[in-house]
């Protein structure tokens, strides 16, 4: 009858049992490492593993950064080709900003400080020119009565875009026309407020002659587009200055 084998003993007993008496090494194997996963790793990593761990650490600071930054603003390019400024053919119609016409003028009205009942101060041009400079014409009506070019004669409709150089405008036919400011006199016209009846709307046409009621005149103004090459946002902020207009 052979013997069986002894068993093999572990790896961490043998080397416990080198720097250890047999009891202390037998308890250590028992309490730390037999009921424990031992982990090992390489005790000089190569040098592709650091370039890896610098470029891992790399990306995840990128990546903090950018997802706690803002985003960068759309330059004029990006936005032309994004579609920014395209008007859908199907919603340029007059009848959709007639409401826009109303808000505007009931904008106008305060900022001119019109009021209902009667007790408006006269309008001159030092005291309300600066207002009418700064002021926002998205909305308004305008009609062209004098320019270098003929063919922008007559053309009349409301304001959907004030660009720096142009003003976009929807007629009554729904047609949208582009109509440069340099050389070009605009003319609009502001109802004065009543208590009575709107001074916006009657029936489905917008009325912007209120003498026909029987109401005070409207007032008339004429716009130089010579002098009003600036966009809305910066106008805002514009100080109101006199000049000599040569071209008259």
């Amino acid at each position: 009858m052979t013997d069986s084998p002894a068993p093999k003993s572990h790896i961490a007993h043998t080397l416990l049992s080198r720097a250890h008496s047999p009891d202390s090494a037998a308890q250590q194997f028992t309490e730390r490492i037999k009921q424990k996963p031992l982990f090992l790793r390489p005790t000089s990593p190569s040098a592709s593993d650091n370039r890896s761990r610098r470029r891992l650490h790399r990306l995840r600071k990128q990546e903090y950064f950018h997802r706690h930054q803002r985003p960068r603003p759309l330059s004029a390019r990006e936005k032309r080709a994004s579609g920014l400024y395209d008007l859908p053919k199907e919603e340029c119609k007059y009848a959709i900003f007639k409401g826009l016409h109303a808000l505007w003028i009931e904008y106008m009205q305060e900022v001119l400080d019109l009021r209902p009942d009667g007790k408006t101060g006269v309008l001159t041009p030092a005291s309300h020119g600066a207002k009418l400079v700064s002021a926002d014409y998205h909305g308004a009506e305008v009609e062209v009565v004098r320019s270098r070019s003929s063919g922008r004669v007559g053309i009349k409709g409301i304001v959907v875009r004030d660009t720096k150089f142009t003003f976009v405008v929807v007629t009554e036919k729904n047609q949208v026309k582009t109509v440069p400011k340099e050389h070009t006199v605009f003319q609009f016209t502001l109802p004065l407020p009543t208590s009575e009846e709107p001074a916006v709307k009657e029936g489905d046409k917008i009325q912007t002659d209120q003498s026909k009621s029987g109401g005070p005149k409207p007032l008339v103004f004429e716009l130089h587009g010579s002098q009003f090459e600036n966009r809305p946002v910066d106008r805002a902020n514009k100080k109101f200055k006199w000049r000599n207009i040569d071209y008259l």
